[in-house]
């Protein structure tokens, strides 16, 4: 298939160059002046692989646009409103566009499928999410994973499950859209909760966190109408490894460089969905301890070591 894969960070890389490894055209663009579209238009490697010759790097995104059968977007999620505003201004007719980036948009509450859905017609432009765990510093290295795309339109997500397969990825058909992008988006703030348990030197409450995670996640689900259960799947608790534990894992790095008082550059996007994810719970009626005690970390100064500790003191009556 033609594809183009908007965004050239770690991430949007990483996809741009596994598709063209099993077989298929593409382009990768990035915004004209951004770090990463320049340094793969000059070079064609980054921090994380080479690309090929057969990938084109380009920023002319109405081209990069009007020649794609799928448009795979990865980028800051709380970015893609705007970046929609620009993409919208070309025909999306008959494309399929895939979001290769987990969040919630802060300002809304809004999955990010919905944000997308402001801008398109579904019934000619159909939308679908890929989630998962992964990390391109290990799919370089040919490690296999397994990951998720789900849709809620079922001839495209099985027509992109099918097409994306290989023996580096399987893909499984997902079957809840909401409690796919939900569980997605909500693993990045348990991650920072990881790695402020990794600075503080807490690491063997990891256990307890891992237990308590999902369930409080599966109420979020299917309070929004979405099944419980997705949350002990790939897209949230099959996830943990690499967000939890992984060296690579941006969230969990920067909740430890949070705790030891370190700066971190890169993006972590459980930041930002702590505050979606806030806004959902008292929307919906939903009790999401994890989720506040990073919120009240993040953005209201509260001690850390104290809010862990309120974390994991509960009642005997309340295991969870």
């Amino acid at each position: 298939m033609k594809i183009s894969v908007l965004g050239c960070g770690r991430w949007g890389s990483c996809i741009a160059w596994y598709l063209d490894k099993i077989g298929n055209e593409v382009v990768s663009c990035g915004l004209k002046d951004a770090p990463e579209l320049l340094q793969l238009l000059h070079t064609h490697q980054n921090d994380y692989l080479t690309f090929p010759e057969s990938i084109e790097v380009t920023y002319n995104l109405p081209y990069a646009v009007e020649r794609a059968e799928v448009i795979i977007i990865s980028i800051s999620s709380q970015h893609l409103r705007s970046y929609m505003k620009d993409i919208s201004k070309n025909d999306l007719s008959g494309k399929a566009i895939v979001l290769c980036m987990k969040g919630i948009e802060e300002s809304t509450g809004k999955r990010l499928s919905e944000v997308v859905s402001e801008f398109v017609d579904q019934e000619n432009t159909p939308i679908a999410v890929w989630v998962g765990p992964g990390h391109p510093q290990d799919y370089v290295k040919g490690i296999p994973n397994c990951m998720v795309i789900d849709s809620e339109n079922d001839e495209v997500k099985r027509k992109l499950v099918r097409s994306f397969s290989s023996e580096l990825i399987r893909f499984y058909i997902g079957t809840d859209l909401i409690g796919s992008e939900i569980g997605a988006a909500s693993k990045n703030v348990v991650g920072i909760a990881a790695g402020m348990l990794d600075g503080a030197g807490y690491t063997s409450l990891k256990g307890a966190l891992m237990a308590r995670a999902p369930r409080e996640i599966s109420r979020l689900i299917e309070a929004l109408g979405g099944n419980g259960i997705s949350a002990y799947g790939l897209c949230h608790l099959g996830d943990y490894e690499a967000t939890l534990f992984s060296p690579w894992s941006h969230n969990r790095k920067y909740g430890e460089s949070f705790v030891k008082g370190e700066k971190f550059e890169k993006l972590a996007e459980g930041v930002m969905t702590s505050k979606a994810m806030m806004r959902l719970g008292k929307q919906y009626g939903v009790d999401l301890p994890i989720t506040t005690a990073i919120y009240n970390i993040l953005f209201e100064n509260k001690n850390c070591y104290d809010e862990l500790d309120k974390l994991f003191i509960r009642s005997i009556k309340e295991e969870f």
